[in-house]
């Protein structure tokens, strides 16, 4: 959760419309008749009723959302969701072997892989061991004395996974990148952010009115008495933390987060936490300095800490350290877990197999364990090869970009370039794999696994402190289908499993992967220049290398894209907020943008062939919007909508098509269709 919170996500037709042929349409057709080209582009998904000018995203994918059903035991499917399926598969596969292996060495990573998923899939164990593997922590709660007692748990109990209003962790240090900082970030809430206590909507009243029956129901199955009370009690105390919760724009905000405090001064922050025992218990309490992200936040959290009675806060943790585990309790512990959180919250209707989420427990614990074994056997080099060459192009393409950009000025300009030659592109796998020589698993001990993975993962990232960055370092294991930047360190990272189609086929014509990876390696970049990572400069510094007009005119530009994506209406009474999902309509925006004039250029001037009738921009485009093909539930939309910085798929599309001038050459897109934006009104930033 913290490395999320530091840290970060098609189809044609034969028909073509009047206009979007032009001679050298004929010129190109000879050619590729002499060749055995692959378009990339999955034609079977066309909806023909969907003029492409209205909304291309539904012309391209509409066919596949007409028939597409969600299953019982996802929230959302699509592109992404099939190679996290495929993916799955993999890592199933890949545990299976390892785990079948007769005479494991004691302490090798095969006897960790294959002992952490036989933990999780022996039920038996689980029901026999009942609440006895979180005992102790419960007894520590129910004999805590006082709020140093109280604070000294939350600072120690961290590491196990435990909720904690303050989380603690190790990153670089925005102002020092060469050296790491203790950071803490804002906690304390089981539901996913503060509207949900606040919103007089009928529907958070009903997911208020649930999490207060789903305390009860927990209290009642460990067989704790009076759990409407104590479900009371927690939700009056969430809200109290909630009421000084920074929302989700706000700490978006890179300059406003950065908040460095001596630590013999945090008194001044909130004087009724005592620091020094907080700070022994998570093991930072020798470092000089502090960075709080949300100090309105802490400081609430002080006057919350005084003013709430000590058995409140024991009735708060004893609740917590139980939900904490409560997946990996007994049956009944895990379902109705899931049916809140997961069910009520999330609209999943069904548990996902108990394999599945074996396999997630593995991949998120000795993630790179599988890495190794996965690249071996489903990434080839060439793949490597290619990517390194299309990560090369988008850099140049970028570089020519920010050349021809008219408002913005040369000393800028200068900047930028700098910031863009020092990125570092990490590409399918680690080149160092991660030690887990110290983490002992056992395959009768579920939650003992996990509270030990837990600390050992807290106490590397403390012995990070003085020390030197770990360039090395990964933020995503190799079979994760996703990718990120990392403005710090300045370097953008595409772990292998993302790269296969739709989004990169090694077997395709160039405009397909331009349209597709190229996008998503132009989003990564586009992140070092959005309205956040634009405040980072070639080294990871957070550092103002912006002229005042150039900043201002960057801020306009950024505020009109604000305003268009405020406009997209998701549901009958939602719509998205353009300020929170503003660095990744920008990242798609600037992704887009670079990705065409990238393809363009490897054209070398030479005419794109046609294939399966279609040029190659339109290839392109169809590339690029047939990756963003998904269809979610309503109650994971509307989480997402309040959550989640990434505009919903559809809108990723038409969102970036809609500004792309080539976009209306491409599809011949006049006044009065829907996707028509004026010209003088299109966004463009680099």
């Amino acid at each position: 959760m913290l490395k999320s919170i530091l840290t970060t996500a098609i189809c044609s037709s034969f028909l073509l419309l009047t206009g979007c042929q032009n001679s050298q349409t004929n010129q190109a057709t000879e050619a590729a008749t002499q060749t055995d080209l692959v378009s990339g582009i999955n034609l079977s998904y066309i909806d023909k009723t969907v003029r492409p000018q209205d909304n291309f995203y539904l012309y391209v994918n509409g066919g596949w959302l007409k028939d597409a059903q969600i299953p019982a035991d996802k929230t959302a499917i699509g592109a992404f969701y099939d190679l996290r399926d495929n993916a799955d598969d993999d890592v199933k596969a890949i545990i299976e072997d390892l785990a079948s292996r007769q005479h494991l060495v004691p302490g090798s990573d095969e006897q960790k892989v294959g002992d952490l998923f036989r933990s999780y899939m022996d039920q038996e164990t689980r029901e026999r061991l009942g609440l006895s593997p979180i005992q102790p922590l419960l007894d520590e709660v129910n004999q805590l004395t006082n709020k140093t007692q109280l604070i000294e748990f939350f600072g120690k109990n961290q590491a196990k996974g435990i909720t904690s209003p303050m989380y603690v962790y190790i990153s670089v240090d925005a102002k020092d990148s060469s050296n790491y900082a203790t950071h803490i970030w804002q906690g304390g809430l089981a539901l996913p952010d503060r509207d949900y206590y606040f919103n007089q909507g009928e529907r958070f009243k009903a997911l208020r009115a649930g999490y207060l029956k789903h305390i009860e129901n927990v209290y009642q199955l460990v067989g704790l008495n009076n759990g409407a009370q104590a479900a009371q009690t927690i939700l009056d105390l969430e809200t109290k933390l909630a009421s000084y919760h920074w929302t989700k724009v706000q700490s978006r905000d890179s300059v406003k987060r950065y908040n460095k405090f001596a630590t013999d001064k945090l008194n001044q922050v909130a004087a009724e936490i005592d620091w020094p025992a907080y700070l022994t218990a998570q093991g930072v309490a020798s470092q000089a300095n502090i960075i709080i992200n949300q100090p309105d936040f802490i400081q609430g959290f002080g006057k919350v800490l005084t003013e709430t009675p000590l058995a409140d806060w024991q009735t708060y943790l004893t609740f917590h350290t139980i939900s904490s585990y409560a997946s990996y309790l007994t049956q009944a512990l895990d379902d109705e877990n899931f049916d809140f959180f997961s069910k009520q919250l999330g609209g999943l209707e069904q548990q996902k197999p108990q394999w599945k989420r074996g396999v997630k427990l593995v991949n998120s614990t000795l993630g790179e364990v599988i890495g190794k074994v996965y690249v071996s056997r489903h990434f080839k080099p060439e793949a490597k090869t290619r990517m390194i060459e299309l990560v090369e192009n988008l850099r140049t393409a970028y570089g020519k970009s920010i050349d021809t950009l008219d408002w913005m000025s040369e000393d800028t300009k200068k900047q930028a370039h700098i910031k863009l030659a020092a990125f570092t592109p990490k590409i399918g796998y680690p080149d160092r794999w991660e030690d887990y020589s110290a983490l002992t698993i056992k395959a009768d001990r579920l939650v003992d696994n996990i509270i030990h993975a837990s600390e050992i993962a807290h106490q590397k990232e403390v012995a990070k402190l003085g020390g030197p960055i770990h360039t090395w370092e990964w933020g995503m294991t190799p079979q994760t289908v996703n990718a990120y930047y990392n403005p710090t360190v300045n370097e953008i990272v595409f772990p292998a499993a993302i790269l296969q189609p739709p989004f990169f086929n090694i077997a395709a014509d160039d405009a397909v992967n331009y349209g597709g990876i190229g996008a998503v390696i132009g989003h990564e970049m586009g992140h070092g220049f959005d309205d956040q990572g634009s405040r980072y400069d070639d080294k990871g510094n957070l550092r103002d290398w912006w002229t005042e007009q150039d900043l201002a005119e960057f801020t306009r530009r950024g505020k009109n894209l604000i305003e268009q994506y405020n406009n997209y209406q998701v549901l009958d009474d939602l719509h998205i907020n353009g300020n929170l999902t503003l660095g990744e309509n920008i990242g798609d925006l600037s992704g887009l943008t670079i990705a065409y004039k990238a393809y363009k250029a490897s054209l070398s001037g030479k005419e794109a062939p046609i294939i399966d009738g279609l040029t190659g921009d339109q290839r392109f485009f169809l590339g690029f919007t047939q990756i963003w093909r998904s269809k979610k539930v309503e109650k994971s939309i509307r989480n997402a909508i309040a959550t989640d910085p990434h505009s919903p798929g559809e809108f990723r599309a038409i969102g970036s098509l809609s500004n792309m001038d080539e976009f209306y050459q491409a599809y011949d897109v006049k006044p009065g269709d829907a996707m028509y934006i004026a010209p003088e009104q299109r966004v463009k930033i680099w």
